[in-house]
């Protein structure tokens, strides 16, 4: 446990990051940012770890920014305030690029940075009642760090409606829209988090991550010859590999792959 974090290791393969605010419904200052951002680039260079379960304790998965934190932001100056935003940058980009797949466990409120940490996550499950909310505009300001990883996965069109409206939106929307995997009812959250990450850890955990980097690579390329070199390279790559060949033989001799040993 760190000051602003509750991290469990409740397998070797399983890591639990628990945002661990309630007092403030998991509101982040440049304290939970500095450690969230440690953690997962720690996560990065961990051989073991298969699945990263992100979540909150209390009552609120994250309603943003830290009122106080933001009282102190108020006097900053403009240099200030970008080493601030950088701080934040880094952060998202520790979760986006960890290549251990992070599923994100949502409940109550997820609004403003909250949903940017939502988006930096692979795998979404919500409960139903959640309610999200890009709420910057309504304090004059604008979702920009957090905005490429949320246009990336709410989508251009719905993101130009929730960022200019700052409307709230509950999960059963989000999930319509493909921002969330799944919406389940709130005493079967843990259930539906619990299901995904079995589904990922009896994967080939090189596989895993390659895969995770595929999508992020292919997002939005337009088909060319190079992306076709590069996917039958990856494919070549991977197949060559200890883990690839293991992974074949196992199926074809009709027995467990090693790393499920």
């Amino acid at each position: 446990m760190t000051a602003t974090l509750n991290i469990k290791r409740p397998t070797p393969h399983v890591a639990e990051v628990w945002l661990n605010r309630p007092e403030v419904r998991n509101a982040f200052n440049d304290g939970v940012i500095a450690e969230l951002t440690a953690a997962f680039r720690a996560f990065a260079e961990d051989k073991e770890l298969r699945a990263v379960i992100l979540a909150g304790e209390g009552k609120a998965f994250c309603a943003g920014a830290d009122l106080n934190w933001m009282r102190a932001m108020a006097d900053y100056s403009w240099e200030q305030n970008r080493a601030d935003a950088e701080g934040l940058a880094e952060m998202l980009w520790a979760i986006y690029s960890c290549p251990v797949p992070v599923v994100g466990r949502i409940h109550g409120d997820c609004y403003a940075g909250g949903v940017g940490l939502a988006a930096v996550c692979d795998i979404l499950v919500a409960a139903e009642g959640v309610n999200f909310c890009l709420s910057e505009a309504k304090l004059g300001l604008l979702p920009a760090t957090i905005g490429p990883y949320v246009v990336r996965a709410l989508g251009e069109r719905a993101s130009q409606r929730y960022f200019l409206t700052a409307e709230r939106f509950d999960a059963a929307t989000a999930k319509s829209l493909g921002f969330v995997h799944e919406c389940v009812a709130p005493d079967l959250l843990d259930q539906q988090v619990q299901t995904i990450v079995a589904a990922l850890v009896v994967n080939g955990p090189a596989a895993v991550k390659a895969c995770k980097r595929l999508v992020q690579d292919l997002a939005g390329q337009p088909i060319t010859p190079a992306l076709r070199a590069d996917t039958a390279k990856r494919i070549a790559d991977i197949r060559a590999s200890a883990e690839g060949k293991e992974g074949v033989q196992s199926f074809l001799q009709k027995r467990p792959a090693a790393w499920l040993s």
